[in-house]
């Protein structure tokens, strides 16, 4: 399976998260995720200013496979949103934990990210998805 760096929390759906201050989270797909969809050609990101709620669909990805919807790992506003990505969608193959980030959200209910999953269960969890 691609990496799945340990400083950062994952959703079962394939997001991860990074706390970016005490309540306020970056969010994007995992590099597996990518992976798995191939190159991306458009990316559909949420507004700013848009409440979500944990599990909510609020952005779409598509590649030359497939579109895929994102899911928020977290409830709160989004806060802002990574503008490169309409002119480069690409940058989620190139980077997807660094310049392919989607969203930020102020989180609403910290405990939520109790139900996220560290690294290392990520990856046990889709290390069959390679046989």
């Amino acid at each position: 399976m691609s990496n799945a760096p340990s400083h950062l929390k994952y959703a079962k759906s394939h997001e991860w998260v990074e706390s970016v201050s005490d309540d306020t989270y970056r969010i994007g797909i995992s590099d597996h995720a990518q992976d798995l969809l191939g190159d991306m050609v458009f990316i559909e990101l949420p507004e700013v200013g848009q409440a979500l709620s944990a599990q909510d669909e609020c952005a779409v990805v598509e590649s030359v496979k497939a579109a895929s919807d994102v899911y928020s790992p977290l409830s709160g506003e989004v806060v802002a949103i990574n503008e490169e990505l309409v002119e480069n969608p690409d940058l989620v193959n190139r980077d997807a934990y660094g310049d392919g980030w989607l969203f930020t959200v102020k989180a609403s209910d910290l405990s939520e990210l109790e139900a996220l999953m560290s690294a290392a269960e990520y990856i046990e969890l889709n290390s069959d998805d390679d046989h």
